[in-house]
């Protein structure tokens, strides 16, 4: 089985950034010279999947029109001779096949990604969450398809986290194997109270779903806050079949934190071609001035 198709959940309302986010998706936050969701769209091509699938909500608009063609200021940027623009803009249009399907009610997670079941069909998926940066040579979406491809079950990436804030996460418990940061699934908690679990190892963005999944959160009934969350339906599934928790490789960054917005403007800023060097020297004489 290969995977295809990338599910993105972006109906969520930004709260967290308000005021910026009252009307503009916190999604299309720019990290330095593109949006937060053009990151996650670039990894999923890069890494392989055929078709995106965004879970969108009223007011996002803006991240749909973001990927399409502009015929107008298409026209513009050339009657201005700037053509290395125009075709830069031309080939996010061309990224991928994108569709979007609506999630009416905010019931969490794993309703959003229910909300995608007659898109992805009985089919093995990804999901990646838009607000999880991962920056590393090898995008994290390829090195989980690249363990998908050996052991044809459901992933989830995890990262080690402090013990103290693991109440803040979906946390995994299992045994690891053979393979270098990979780990057999025994246990799963959502955001456990301290002390309830001896596992550091925190859910992030980024999954390989079965088909099966659709079916555990069709059934699955409000959980933490009030939501449909995704652990309990990935708890159950782990109980019929097998799953997987990869260490992925990389330094990830919670752009839908202030904190962690800004910590990945800094990193991608610095990583980036042309301004990461002058950059570092600014960076450097601010230290000087504190």
């Amino acid at each position: 089985m290969k995977i295809r198709k990338a599910v993105i959940p972006v109906a969520g309302l930004g709260t967290r950034f308000l005021p910026a986010t009252k009307a503009i998706p916190k999604e299309m936050l720019t990290i330095v010279d593109r949006p937060t969701i053009q990151y996650i769209v670039e990894e999923a091509v890069t890494s392989g999947i055929e078709q995106v699938i965004f879970v969108t909500s009223e007011g996002k608009s803006a991240i749909e029109n973001h990927f399409d063609y502009n015929f107008e200021l298409d026209m513009v940027l050339k009657e201005k001779n700037k053509i290395s623009l125009g075709q830069e803009l031309e080939e996010i249009s061309n990224l991928i096949d994108i569709i979007s399907v609506r999630q009416k009610k905010p019931l969490g997670l794993g309703h959003a990604i229910w909300t995608a079941r007659h898109v992805v069909g009985d089919e093995p998926f990804m999901v990646l969450l838009g607000d999880d940066l991962v920056l590393n040579d090898q995008p994290c979406a390829k090195q989980m398809l690249d363990l998908f491809a050996e052991v044809q079950e459901s992933i989830v990436a995890v990262q080690r986290v402090p013990m103290n804030e693991t109440y803040q996460y979906g946390i995994v418990e299992g045994e690891a194997l053979e393979r270098k940061w990979t780990h057999q699934v025994h246990r799963m908690i959502e955001k456990p109270a301290p002390g309830t679990s001896h596992s550091d190892m925190a859910i992030i963005g980024r999954y390989v779903l079965m088909p099966e999944i659709f079916d555990y959160l069709g059934r699955t009934t409000p959980g933490h806050g009030g939501e449909i969350q995704l652990t309990d339906a990935l708890l159950a599934l782990s109980n019929k079949r097998g799953m997987y928790a990869y260490e992925f490789q990389g330094t990830r960054y919670d752009a839908g934190d202030k904190l962690g917005y800004l910590k990945a403007i800094l990193a991608y800023g610095l990583n980036h071609e042309s301004l990461g060097a002058p950059l570092k020297a600014h960076l450097k004489q601010l230290v000087v001035d504190l």
